[in-house]
């Protein structure tokens, strides 16, 4: 590896921009080459990047290739990342890890059979705003926690992306798509999950695409559009958990941790660096906070980073596939609970990842 992780990318789609903006700032990697299924997309990107495009075959088997870096659509996750893993590659996925648990469990055990690393996306928990939310809490600056609540609303992506249709089906919804930041970052501040039940809906709203070469075309709803959930970790706290395409505004913030003797508001978990804010018992008025914790000017990919320099020091990396495994079962079991009207136990755990000291870059710890 000589100190820098050679990255190969499978999927050029619009999430790849944020990426491609991220990785002159993120140190230990160097993206070499992409492809994707449209290989006149992958041409194109390769040129305006100045990278090598290829077939999706060629880029798993390029014996340059440390890890790939895998953007494609959610019904692709494990049929990709397995080929990667298969041809000697790490892996780091987009979320979510896959499209249910039972798909995610024989990848990562070739990953262990292996040695090879799997991340998976988000890492967006990496960043200064939620840790040093975690930080706040495990320093204990609201007493003992004993509840939180994480929302995010939306009327539906039809309204911006040009191409919204995967966004309802199977891997999609609310859920699916925005879920991984909420409940990452829930199990990043409070710890695993033990059980969840939840009440699910699937509006009746006509869908159309809104912009680009698509719009005005019928979308065809597959997936719950409206979640709410209990999440009761295996600390004893409850989070409440709501997720929907269907609101058209709100002013419920993004997510709060409730103690016993103040409150956390915590930044949105799709982004890095937004600021904290508190309210104790002893200082009851909102205050925010100065930054104490997490990777400085983080953007997508710091994850990927933190695994490069994990692999270097022998360490586990943060946004790891075990947690995105957790995170994958508590959606499963959020679905399942609404539809069954049941509480569903987990059969996963994962331990909380070590916190980003303040300050840090990923190839500096």
């Amino acid at each position: 590896m000589g100190g820098t992780l050679k990255i190969g990318i499978v999927g050029v789609g619009k999430i790849s921009e944020q990426y491609f903006a991220s990785f002159p700032s993120l140190p230990g990697l160097e993206v070499i080459a992409v492809a994707d299924l449209d290989q006149a997309r992958a041409a194109a990107v390769a040129e305006e990047q100045g990278i090598e495009s290829m077939t999706v075959d060629e880029l798993l088997t390029d014996p340059r290739i440390d890890a790939v870096l895998n953007l494609t659509i959610p019904a692709a996750h494990v049929e990709v990342a397995t080929k990667a893993l298969a041809a000697g590659k790490h892996v780091y996925t987009e979320k979510p890890l896959a499209l249910a648990p039972e798909e995610a469990v024989d990848m990562l055990a070739l990953s262990e059979r292996t040695g090879l690393r799997v991340g998976s996306a988000p890492d967006t928990v990496l960043g200064t705003g939620i840790q040093t939310a975690r930080e706040l809490l495990d320093s204990g600056r609201i007493g003992t926690p004993v509840g939180a609540t994480a929302f995010w609303v939306a009327p539906g992506h039809e309204l911006w992306h040009p191409a919204p249709q995967f966004y309802y089906q199977a891997g999609g919804g609310p859920l699916f798509d925005m879920g991984p930041y909420y409940v990452s970052a829930l199990v990043t501040l409070l710890g695993p999950v033990a059980r969840v039940s939840g009440a699910v809906a699937r509006s009746d709203r006509e869908r159309v695409v809104a912009t680009g070469p698509n719009a005005g075309t019928p979308i065809t709803v597959s997936v719950d559009t409206h979640v709410t959930a209990i999440l009761e970790h295996a600390s004893g706290v409850a989070s409440g958990l709501t997720v929907s395409f269907d609101v058209w505004a709100s002013r419920i913030p993004n997510i709060e941790v409730y103690g016993t003797a103040g409150t956390i508001a915590v930044p949105d978990p799709n982004r890095f660096s937004d600021p904290v804010e508190l309210w104790t018992k002893d200082e009851p008025e909102w205050q925010t906070v100065p930054v104490s914790a997490g990777y400085a000017d983080a953007g997508r990919g710091v994850g990927l980073a933190d695994l490069a320099r994990a692999i270097e020091t022998n360490r586990p990396h943060r946004a790891s596939g075990e947690l995105a495994f957790h995170v994958l079962e508590i959606m499963d079991a959020i679905i399942r609970a609404g539809n069954e009207h049941r509480t569903i136990e987990l059969d996963s755990t994962v331990q909380r990842p070590e916190p980003v000291p303040f300050g840090s870059q990923p190839h500096t710890w």
